[in-house]
């Protein structure tokens, strides 16, 4: 359609759609939106030097704001809107394909490449009018965890129920069509499908109609949760099975008249009759638990005192749209993965503390045999500053509590020989102060630290030669050897590490929002703080950026033996270094919390950066260092447990910092008085969701017992969040401003994108 025919067109259209929208008529409505898109289409094939004309009647789309933004009339509205803006795009003066316009022999090539992926000025019409689709979409929900610990029940709890934005779905579609209880069902139904269909079959005397109910009311949820997402990512996430049958009914009118309301339920009908009603339960359940939450953000802390970090990754694996920024205990097992003995040690002694030692042996095969029986040889006594935490006092298995606790010192003092070892091979760590086995008076029985001497609550070292402390025996030497080889040759443990490296990161900036485990190094008058790395300083974001490197060379290699041991002995700095941004503090007191009963000796002395946590200043400058607006933006981190019940607050620098470790390890619950946070980001805003201890997820389908969650608002928007405003919004952005180039100066930059095809 020339241009001349195709303006008046459209400015024809407005009138339309006016009394389209005073009579409500659809059929005018569908007309309209049809008629303009087909115009603004046709004028752009026709590659215009001007749209003005065009843009005259671009103003009609605010006829529309008064049409019912539900079903058809919401779909309508969106054509409408993604026209004009198309037009409006089109129209500026960058645009131009003016005589004057030139190109540099770099673009020319660029567009060249471009032209190829979208030989027709049609094709790049079309890839434009998607993308805009998109960026006019509400944003994804993210979900926020930190510090999870091995704890896999809650966790595995928290992502079945989204956090509770299942529990709300279910109530915005049914708050006035089905009671509390079943509602409470329905939802231990989405969450637990194969144990809560075992249940139902067992007490329903008509399945059949069971089936057909509940077919409906998922089919209802889903949608409600799908309706953020594209056609196409909505399929992506689809099992293959029925992928297909889901498509249909999710895309189904929801109007009771509808002309393929007998289509709709003759495939429910037929789902049911062939015997796939369970399966399509359990794969249309999984669906809503995938929608709800668009992507995980784990900021730390998978491993450590829980007995399930395997199962967490495990779980993990199975998603695609989720990252981690590692925490100071993933650190620690991606050293000992990596082959760090001393990151071996301290991975085994933790384990053997909380009585995990389980997860080395079940979880990943690494055989602790060689441990016991040196153990039982040579630290063959009670033991009893090493007795594992969770055991009580009295009861449970006597043999068992006296071996683990063997094992216990046994690898802590190994542990304490390889540290010295390696911070007398690296003085530019600066930890000569914990070189403290030759502090040790041992026929007294004491050691003197910062001028002060302290009794041993135990001063027997079988194996330590007082003139030589750090020595292995030989017997040590072939046990840590042995030890190191069943890290390293564990085919599950290295594909989990694998995961942490290919799916993790020190931090990630996206959407407004910084995460970090715990800190950056900072002075007391809170800059950056320069750190020391082979010689050459490295502070704020290059400090991150450089040890991310370096935490991939330890694993990965690249630059030489010399170069990975290099970076395989500062994973154990990263650990428990004190200009660590995973650790921060003066010092790791293993030693005094062992063996010192003197609280005063145990005292760890936190970096500047937890001292000034709450200024706002700080926090601005950390955001701006990472080019994120200080004035709109958050750091989100864990690391360091919120005392819920001392009154503290997750909430610090004036919302610029959010805090969100809330004790999911069992460990840490009587600190926080809670069972962990989650920090939900969706288009209305952020909401910090404060959990309740989680009992069991049998009691969860017996009984229908969810977490109990408490939701606050932490900052609600006023306008709705879209895609638009998120990173991958700004992405989408360049590649809409790529193709408008592309269609501008298409016929200039290469001669086979066709103007009329």
């Amino acid at each position: 359609m020339p241009l001349e025919r195709g303006a008046p067109e459209i400015g024809g259209l407005t009138g339309s759609l006016t009394y389209s929208r005073k009579n409500r008529t659809t059929k005018e409505v569908a007309k309209s939106v049809v008629a303009f898109t087909k115009a603004a289409l046709d004028c752009l094939r026709t590659f215009p030097t001007s749209t003005r004309p065009i843009i005259g009647f671009a103003s009609s789309a605010r006829h529309t704001a008064q049409l019912p933004r539900r079903g058809f009339w919401r779909k309508c509205l969106a054509l409408w809107e993604i026209s004009v803006t198309l037009v409006k795009k089109f129209e500026r003066p960058s645009m131009s394909t003016s005589a004057d316009a030139t190109y540099t022999a770099a673009d020319l090539k660029y567009l060249g490449l471009l032209s190829e992926k979208f030989p027709t000025i049609a094709d790049a019409s079309t890839e434009i009018i998607n993308l805009e689709a998109i960026l006019n979409l509400p944003k994804g929900t993210e979900h926020f965890l930190t510090d999870l610990h091995g704890e896999y029940e809650s966790f595995r709890h928290v992502l079945k129920n989204a956090s509770g934005v299942i529990r709300q779905k279910v109530h915005e579609v049914f708050n006035n069509t089905l009671r509390e209880s079943e509602m409470s069902e329905l939802c231990t139904l989405i969450y637990y499908p194969e144990e809560k269909l075992r249940l139902i079959k067992a007490r329903e005397a008509d399945l059949n109609d069971w089936y057909k109910v509940t077919l409906n009311q998922l089919t209802e949820v889903c949608r409600a949760v799908s309706v953020k997402y594209t056609r196409s990512k909505v399929r992506k996430m689809l099992p293959p099975d029925f992928s297909y049958v889901i498509q249909e009914l999710l895309h189904e009118s929801d109007s009771p008249g509808s002309s393929k309301q007998n289509y709709f339920n003759g495939i429910l009908n037929s789902i049911i009759a062939i015997g796939r009603a369970d399966a399509f339960i359990i794969a249309m359940s999984n669906v809503i638990q995938r929608l709800t939450i668009d992507r995980l953000h784990i900021i730390g802390d998978i491993f450590d005192r829980g007995p399930g970090p395997h199962i967490i990754l495990d779980t993990l694996a199975q998603y695609d749209r989720y990252d981690i920024q590692w925490g100071n205990h993933d650190i620690l097992w991606m050293g000992a993965a990596a082959g760090n003995t001393a990151s071996i040690a301290n991975v085994i002694r933790l384990s053997a503390r909380y009585d995990n030692l389980d997860v080395l042996e079940d979880g990943y095969g690494i055989n602790l045999l060689p441990l016991a029986r040196f153990a039982m040889e040579y630290y063959n006594t009670p033991c009893a500053p090493y007795k594992p935490k969770s055991m009580p006092d009295t009861g449970g298995n006597e043999r068992d509590t006296l071996l683990t606790s063997q094992m216990h010192k046994a690898i802590t003092v190994l542990q304490f020989k390889i540290e010295g070892q390696l911070i007398k091979r690296h003085p530019e760590y600066g930890m000569s102060s914990r070189l403290l086995l030759e502090q040790i008076d041992y026929k007294r029985g004491t050691i003197r630290l910062d001028g002060e001497e302290y009794p041993l609550r135990d001063a027997d070292f079988p194996t330590v030669d007082p003139a030589n402390p750090y020595a292995l025996t030989p017997a040590e030497e072939r046990l840590i050897r042995t030890l190191q080889a069943s890290f390293l040759n564990s085919y599950k443990l290295q594909k989990h590490i694998r995961l942490l490296y290919l799916k993790g990161s020190i931090y990630l900036a996206v959407n407004s929002n910084l995460m970090y485990h715990a800190s950056i190094p900072m002075t007391d008058d809170g800059e950056f703080k320069s750190v020391l790395i082979d010689g050459k300083p490295y502070a704020g974001r290059a400090l991150l950026d450089r040890l991310d490197l370096l935490a991939r060379e330890a694993y990965f290699g690249g630059n030489g033996q010399q170069s990975r041991e290099r970076a395989l002995d500062y994973m154990w700095y990263l650990w428990c270094g004190p200009d660590s941004p995973f650790f921060d503090k003066s010092k790791m007191a293993t030693f005094e919390r062992y063996l010192i009963e003197d609280k005063r000796a145990q005292h760890e002395e936190k970096g500047a950066y937890y001292k000034h946590m709450e200024d706002t200043e700080m926090c601005r400058r950390i955001l701006a260092a990472f080019d994120l607006d200080p004035e709109r933006s958050h750091i989100i981190s864990g690391h360091v447990p919120v005392k819920t019940r001392k009154g503290e607050s997750p909430i610090k620098a004036g919302g610029r910092l959010l805090m969100i470790d809330g004790g999911f390890s069992k460990a840490y619950q009587s600190e926080t008085g809670i069972a962990g946070y989650t920090l939900i980001f969706n288009s209305h805003g952020l909401q910090l969701v404060q959990h309740e201890p989680f009992e069991s997820s049998v009691k969860a389908v017996e009984e229908g017992r969810d977490i109990i969650s408490t939701k606050m608002i932490v900052e609600a928007m006023t306008d709705r969040i879209t895609v638009r405003d998120t990173t991958i919004g700004k992405e989408l952005q360049r590649q809409i401003d790529d193709l408008l180039q592309l269609l501008a100066a298409g016929p200039i930059a290469c001669g086979v994108f066709q103007r009329n095809a």
